[in-house]
C-alpha cells in the first residue's frame, strides 16, 4: 500500500484530531507517515465542522456574551457598552484558526493524495465541500475581527488582507467550488457518517454554497452594489439550487456533556433574558391576541391594547431611546408576535416544560424596589408579566431596582435551546427567502417577487415554531409594533407621529394618559422611515434568526442600521461609549454600538507584521467601535 508524508497533516495538532468522530485507527508507527487509507480528507472536514460548534467555554463567551449581546437577542450589558475581554477573544480567535487549519489540511491532503495516485472517485467533491465550509469560517472570523489572512492557518505566520479582499476571495471560492461539485458521484458506504450536517449529500452542499454566496453578496450591498448584485443574481438564478426547504437547513445535532457538540446556549447560570429590542419588535406585531395563545391561568393577566404599564421613574432608566423606558408592564400584552412565547418563557410559568428551572432564583417572582437606604418602596410580583431590561449603566436606579436584575422576573430563553438536544442552525430556508425579498426590493433579478419571498420567509419561520395556524392573520396584520412597523407587505403607511396609552403611576396608583412617539432611527434613512418594505424584511429576518443566528442579526444591523436598536442606558455615562451622552441619547449612531472584536493581545507578539497589516486595513483603531468595510460608518 502506498504511503506519503503530508506537511498539512504534520501541522494539525493532536487536539484537533481528537475532536473528530472517527479516530486514526491502527496507526502504530510514525504518526506523520501514514497510508492513504489512514489519513483521509473527510476526517479533517469532520473535525473542522464539529469543533466549530464550540465547546461550552468558547460558546458562552463568543456566541452568547459577544454575538447575542451585539445582536440584541438577549439582554446583557458588557459588550453592549463595547467592553471586551481579551481572554474571551483569544479563546475564540485560537479556535476559529484551528477550524480553518483543519479545513485547509483537508484540501492539501487531497492534493497530496492525488499526486501520490491515491485519489478516490469522490475526493474532488470532498475538496469542494471543504472549500465551501472554509468560506463560511472565513466569513465568521472576518465578521468578528475585520481583516484576516486569506492564505493563512497553514502553520506559519501569514499576511493579512483587507475585508474587501477577503470577501472577494470568499465569493470566488464559493463560485468555483460549487461549479466543480459533481452531483453524479457515488460515495462509499459509511462516508456519510463523517459529515454531521448533510451526510455528504452533494446536492445539499451545493445549495448551501449558493445560499452562502447570496448571504455574502448581500453583505456588500451598501459598499459595492455592482458586485453585490452580480454575485447575488448568479447565486440565486434558480430556486432549485438554493436552500428553500426545511430538510435542506444546514444544521448540526447538539449532544449533552462537555464537548464541541454541547449546546451553544446550554450554560444553566445564564438565563439569556429577552432583549428590549426583541420586546419592542414583538409587542403588538401581527394581530395575534395573547388570549388565543395562552391557557386559562394567564387570561386575567392580559392587559388591554391601550395599556402601557406602571411608571417608576426613580427605579427604571429613562436615559435611553427605548420606547418602553421608565415603565414596568404589570401583565401580558394584548397582542404579541406568537414566536415570542415560544422563544422566551413567561416568568412564573414553572409547569411549562420549556421553563429553565435552575432553582429558587428561577422560580421566585416577587422582588423589591428600594430606596437609597435599602427600605422597601414597592414589592413587585413578576409572575405572568412581560418585560425586558434595557442594557447599559442604570446608575442609582439600578441599585434601587431588585427586579430587572433577577432571573425569576424576566422572560428567559426556552429550555428547548438549553438541553443540548436541538440542532444548531447555520443557514435556514427563511434566510434564503428574506435575502430574495431584499434583493427584489433593490430591483435585482430574483426567481420570485419580493412579496412572495417575504411571505415565504415568514411562513418558513412559523413552520419551524409550529405556528402555522396563525400565519394568515399575521401576514395580513396592519398593526404597528412599538417601533412603528407592521407585518403586511402591502401596508406601507407610516405610523402616526404620536399615539396615546394609559398608564399607572407605580408609586401612587393614580392612572393617567401619556402621549408617546415611535423611536427615531437615524441609522436608516435618517429616521424618516419606519414601515417601508426593507424595514419589514429585516424585522422579520431578525425575529426568525433568533436565537440561532445572532452574528447574522448583528451583521444586518451593522450593514443597514435595521432593525431599530435602542441605545444603552446611560444613567451613569459609559467611558467605553464616549460619544453617547445625556444630550444625544434619543438619537441613533454607530458610535453607540459595538462594531467588531479587538484582536487578541497575543497576536501582536506572535505575528507583529500581520497585526500591523490588519490594523492598517481597518482604517481606524484596533477597538470595538471601528466599523468594518461593509458596515455603516456614521
Amino acid at each position: 500500500m502506498k504511503s506519503f508524508k503530508s506537511k498539512s497533516y504534520i501541522l494539525l495538532t493532536a487536539a484537533l484530531l481528537a475532536g473528530s468522530c472517527k479516530k486514526f485507527d491502527d496507526v502504530n508507527t510514525d504518526q506523520f507517515s501514514a497510508t492513504g487509507e489512514q489519513v483521509q480528507i473527510e476526517y479533517f472536514i469532520n473535525s473542522s465542522i464539529i469543533e466549530a460548534q464550540m465547546n461550552p467555554d468558547v460558546a458562552e463567551r463568543s456566541f452568547v456574551l459577544y454575538w447575542k449581546t451585539a445582536g440584541h437577542q438577549h439582554s446583557n450589558t458588557t459588550f453592549a457598552l463595547a467592553n471586551y475581554d481579551d481572554g474571551w477573544t483569544s479563546a475564540y480567535y485560537n479556535q476559529v484558526a484551528g477550524w480553518l487549519n483543519s479545513a485547509n489540511t483537508a484540501i492539501t491532503i487531497a492534493a497530496d493524495k492525488k499526486a501520490a495516485g491515491l485519489e478516490r472517485p469522490y475526493d474532488n467533491n470532498l475538496v469542494q465541500v471543504a472549500r465551501i465550509w472554509r468560506a463560511y469560517l472565513m466569513s465568521e472570523m472576518s465578521d468578528n475581527f475585520g481583516p484576516i489572512p486569506v492564505n493563512g492557518f497553514q502553520g506559519k505566520n501569514p499576511d493579512f488582507s483587507d475585508v474587501k479582499t477577503v470577501y472577494a476571495y470568499i465569493l470566488a471560492e464559493l463560485k468555483d467550488a460549487n461549479a466543480k461539485l459533481n452531483l453524479s458521484v457515488t460515495n462509499v458506504a459509511g462516508l456519510e457518517r463523517q459529515d454531521p450536517a448533510y451526510g455528504y449529500n452533494y446536492t445539499k452542499w451545493k445549495k448551501f454554497g449558493n445560499s452562502l454566496r447570496m448571504r455574502f453578496a448581500m453583505r456588500l450591498s451598501e459598499v459595492d452594489a455592482t458586485t453585490a448584485k452580480t454575485e447575488f443574481e448568479a447565486a440565486a438564478a434558480s430556486l432549485n439550487d438554493i436552500i428553500t426547504k426545511t430538510d435542506e437547513t444546514f444544521q448540526v445535532q447538539e449532544l449533552d456533556g462537555w464537548s464541541p457538540l454541547t449546546g451553544v446556549m446550554s450554560r444553566p447560570w445564564n438565563t439569556q433574558p429577552i432583549s428590549a429590542t426583541l420586546n419592542n419588535l414583538y409587542s403588538g406585531l401581527g394581530s395575534i391576541k395573547s388570549q388565543d395563545q395562552l391557557g386559562a391561568e394567564f387570561q386575567s393577566k392580559i392587559k388591554s391594547a391601550d395599556w402601557m404599564g406602571q411608571r417608576y421613574e426613580n427605579h427604571f432608566t429613562t436615559l435611553t431611546n427605548d420606547p418602553s423606558a421608565g415603565y414596568w408592564f404589570d401583565g401580558l400584552p394584548f397582542t404579541i408576535d406568537p414566536r415570542a412565547y415560544k422563544t422566551f418563557i413567561i416568568p412564573g410559568d414553572i409547569t411549562n416544560p420549556n421553563f429553565t428551572n435552575s432553582g429558587t432564583a428561577a422560580t421566585t417572582t416577587k422582588r423589591n424596589l428600594i430606596d437609597d437606604a435599602g427600605g422597601v418602596v414597592k414589592e413587585i410580583d413578576a409572575k405572568y408579566t412581560w418585560n425586558a431590561r434595557t442594557a447599559g449603566n442604570w446608575g442609582t436606579k439600578g441599585a434601587r431596582n431588585q427586579v430587572l436584575t433577577y432571573e425569576g422576573t424576566m422572560p428567559r430563553l426556552s429550555n428547548q435551546f438549553r438541553t443540548s438536544r436541538s440542532k444548531r442552525v447555520f443557514f435556514a430556508p427563511w434566510e434564503t427567502y428574506f435575502l430574495l425579498a431584499e434583493a427584489a426590493e433593490r430591483g435585482w433579478t430574483t426567481p420570485m417577487n419580493g412579496k412572495a419571498a417575504y411571505e415565504a420567509g415568514v411562513a418558513s419561520s412559523f413552520e419551524y415554531w409550529g405556528l402555522n395556524q396563525y400565519l394568515g392573520t399575521y401576514l395580513a396584520s396592519q398593526d404597528y409594533n412599538r417601533v412603528g412597523t407592521s407585518v403586511s407587505w402591502d401596508h406601507i403607511t407610516e405610523p402616526p407621529a404620536t399615539y396615546t396609552k394609559r398608564y399607572q403611576n407605580g408609586y401612587t396608583g393614580a392612572e393617567g394618559v401619556v402621549t408617546l412617539s415611535y423611536p427615531k432611527n437615524e441609522l436608516y434613512k435618517n429616521g424618516t422611515v419606519k414601515n417601508d418594505r426593507l424595514t419589514k424584511i429585516i424585522t422579520q429576518k431578525f425575529i426568525a434568526q433568533t436565537p440561532w443566528l445572532p452574528l447574522e442579526a448583528w451583521n444586518d444591523q451593522r450593514r443597514l442600521g435595521l432593525p431599530f436598536f435602542e441605545n444603552p442606558a446611560i444613567e451613569t455615562p459609559a467611558q467605553t461609549l464616549p460619544a453617547l451622552t445625556p444630550a444625544n441619547y434619543m438619537t441613533s449612531s454607530v458610535k453607540f454600538f459595538p462594531q467588531r472584536l479587538r484582536y487578541p493581545s497575543s497576536l501582536q507578539n506572535s505575528n507583529k507584521n500581520g497585526y500591523n497589516q490588519a490594523v492598517g486595513f481597518l482604517n481606524g483603531a484596533d477597538g470595538t467601535l471601528t466599523p468594518l468595510y461593509w458596515a455603516k460608518k456614521q
